[in-house]
């Protein structure tokens, strides 16, 4: 094992997090990274890739620009090397389309050379004080061990689906990260019923209401009270802030799960603007005088799904305000019914060396680490428990990154931000704040 080259990281699975951490890592001579994925190339989100689609955040929202604005892995370099800076400072448009952040992905990692793809990774052991990483090439099949001192964890979420929908017995029942690769099947549906109360289902309800007009049956059904919006007014914004993170890291267990409970409009809501277009076109459906083809309707929870005698589904939900149980018929359901983290299997071999709270998740250090000695194992988009609804935002991804990096190296190359915002969001803060400027003015009198 000797003669083996060992790397300083090694990141597992390629989405936008880690491929931020590979391109912040490129830079740095003193660092050995290697980047793996098991899909044959990247692609975010390829079945939401709707035309108009943009992200929920700023463009320099990108994989570096937060951390090093200076890197030539940013959005703003990828439009000039393109020939779109022009086009894209003529738009007048913060909000990058998610198609164009899909390309600007895969421009950066045409230009990285640590990010290897159709890599699938098996199982990890831990010999001698290193980890081995063992892999098979998807194109060929052949297996190698590879070794390193540190490993990044992105290997990302997974749709989540009701577990009275099983997809072999209800083949148009569909997770609505498949959308696309279903909509020529759904559009020859009589009814098609949409479930979630989140961008997706507000983005795909929008892209359907046209075809209302050519006698398509539209219903969209949501638990929430509302049709709520993504908050993005801007002290709402600052608690995407390092302090707001830090002040939410040291809460307990217990205040921490009844805040994230509270906070879903801070992350999981509807673009404004997007409700808005929605009521527009459901304004414009409806000035001929006639029914719009579309249902809406707030505080229904879907409890079961059954195929009823005529080839339909039976959608039972539960009316949690008028507390009534009531049943639908459609023929397509479209489940915007978000995503979860599953843990890697392949994590079995060193799961001695995790650590872990009294529910069993990762105990997730500040640092992001999450190994018993809190700077050998680090993840990307784990950490909602420990460090906020902040955790799956592009915008900290850079952040985050630069700070992982600045841990692994033992100094700060990346200058992290300690205070952004105008707020204070802990006594302790007031307290320490206080007692400095205590402190100072007692040296002067001296």
């Amino acid at each position: 094992m000797h003669n083996q080259k060992i790397y300083d990281i090694v990141g597992i699975g390629i989405g936008p997090f880690n491929l931020g951490l590979a391109a912040l890592c490129a830079p740095i001579s003193s660092l050995t990274t290697l980047f793996l994925d098991q899909a044959s190339e990247f692609n975010w989100h390829p079945g939401m890739m709707l035309s108009d689609a943009t992200l929920q955040v700023p463009f320099m929202a990108d994989l570096v620009t937060m951390a090093d604005p200076t890197s030539p892995y940013s959005f703003l370099n990828y439009l000039k090397q393109t020939d779109r800076l022009y086009k894209f400072y003529i738009r007048e448009d913060f909000f990058v389309l998610r198609k164009e952040y899909n390309a600007y992905c895969k421009w950066a990692i045409n230009h990285l050379q640590n990010c290897h793809f159709g890599q699938k990774v098996i199982s990890i052991n831990y010999v001698d004080g290193v980890y081995q990483v063992e892999k098979v090439d998807q194109s060929n099949g052949t297996s190698e061990t590879i070794f390193t001192k540190k490993i990044v964890l992105g290997t990302g979420t997974a749709p989540k689906v009701p577990g009275f929908i099983r997809p072999a017995e209800h083949k148009n029942a569909i997770h609505s990260s498949a959308y696309l690769k279903f909509k020529s099947t759904l559009l020859q549906q009589k009814t098609v019923t949409i479930i979630g109360s989140g961008q997706s289902a507000a983005e795909i309800f929008y892209d359907l209401l046209p075809e209302t007009e050519n006698g398509l049956k539209l219903k969209w059904f949501t638990r929430p009270d509302r049709f709520f919006p993504m908050e993005y007014s801007k002290l709402t914004l600052e608690l995407t802030s390092p302090e707001y993170v830090d002040h939410f890291y040291n809460l307990s267990d217990a205040k921490r799960k009844q805040l994230l409970g509270k906070q879903n409009s801070l992350f999981k809501g509807i673009n404004f603007e997007l409700i808005n277009q929605i009521f527009d076109k459901l304004y414009e459906l409806s000035v001929d005088g006639e029914k719009v083809n579309a249902e809406l309707m707030p505080n229904c929870q879907l409890n079961n799904l059954t195929v009823n005698t005529e080839g339909k589904y039976q959608l039972d939900f539960y009316h949690t305000e008028s507390e009534k149980d009531f049943a639908v018929d459609t023929d397509f359901v479209v489940l915007a019914t978000g995503y979860k983290y599953d843990e890697p299997g392949f994590l079995s071999g060193i799961n001695d060396r995790l650590a872990r709270n009294a529910d069993g998740l990762f105990q997730v250090h500040r640092n992001y680490a999450i190994d018993v000695n809190g700077n050998e194992i680090f993840v990307q988009n784990v950490e909602l428990h420990t460090h906020g609804f902040v955790t799956p935002d592009l915008g900290m991804g850079a952040y985050r990154n630069a700070s992982i990096i600045n841990a692994i190296l033992g100094f700060e190359i990346y200058n992290v931000e300690k205070r952004i915002a105008f707020q204070q969001f802990s006594i302790a803060d007031e307290i320490q704040e206080n007692e400095l400027s205590n402190a100072a003015l007692q040296l002067s009198e001296d």
